[in-house]
């Protein structure tokens, strides 16, 4: 039977490269998704193409009772042998025009969800003595980036909270590690000067979802098994 890998934030972009890269893998997805029935039907379907058993997710990260509510059930009679926090957004403003709830809202996604569906499968995993847990973060967590306070401060408390929970499960074989990408061509850049944002980067162009993803697949793999509490870069080169 395959093992199963849990990623949220799964319907598009980084989370959906994630989902169909682990399902090659061989592990069965749960799809964690908030809103997008349209854009998680179709990751899930390119899943089962793949052979790969898929199960849709909606719910919202940040909910802590919704979260409970749905992985619940599921948590009682399978364990996933991965997790992957990837939901996220951005709500960019300079701190002096941000209001609290771009503010409340972008740390409670990324560090409220991390924490909501992390802790229950994770006590899970300490029982099985087994398990990868796999946090997308950014390099703007690591740099900071002027009118992206929120997001830089949820970025970096999630590399804080890898280090801290990787000491905490390490003796019980739980390696929990970040990846933090750099300028990924998502919907999150679509808005932004994409030219002048490549002359910033040493490679001169943007990275893909699918280099993030073969990342995640490697920190999964048995190849990192030495690997724990560390953050690994995927941003084209740029220095932090």
């Amino acid at each position: 039977m395959s093992q199963i890998a849990l990623i949220t934030g799964a319907s598009k972009g980084i989370g959906a490269a994630i989902s169909l890269q682990l399902a090659k893998d061989g592990y069965n997805i749960w799809l964690n998704y908030r809103s997008d029935d349209e854009g998680a039907e179709k990751v899930a379907a390119a899943i089962r193409a793949k052979g790969q058993e898929c199960t849709l997710l909606k719910f919202d990260v940040a909910d802590e009772e919704a979260a409970e509510n749905v992985l619940g059930p599921l948590l009682e009679k399978e364990v996933p042998y991965i997790v992957v926090n990837n939901a996220g957004f951005a709500r960019d403003s300079i701190m002096m025009m941000m209001d609290s709830n771009d503010w409340n809202s972008v740390l409670q996604v990324h560090l409220n969800g991390f924490f909501n569906v992390t802790k229950p499968v994770v006590s899970r995993m300490l029982r099985k003595r087994t398990g990868r847990i796999i946090n997308i973060a950014s390099t703007s967590g690591e740099t900071g980036v002027a009118g992206q306070t929120n997001y830089c401060a949820a970025k970096a408390g999630l590399i804080g909270a890898t280090r801290s929970l990787a000491m905490e499960v390490a003796k019980r074989n739980i390696l929990v590690n970040a990846v933090t990408p750099g300028f990924i061509e998502t919907d999150m850049l679509s808005k932004l000067p994409v030219d002048q944002i490549k002359a910033q980067i040493p490679l001169k162009r943007l990275g893909s979802p699918e280099e993030v993803a073969g990342v995640v697949s490697f920190l999964c793999s048995d190849k990192a098994s030495y690997i724990t509490g560390q953050t690994i870069a995927v941003n084209g080169g740029i220095y932090t």
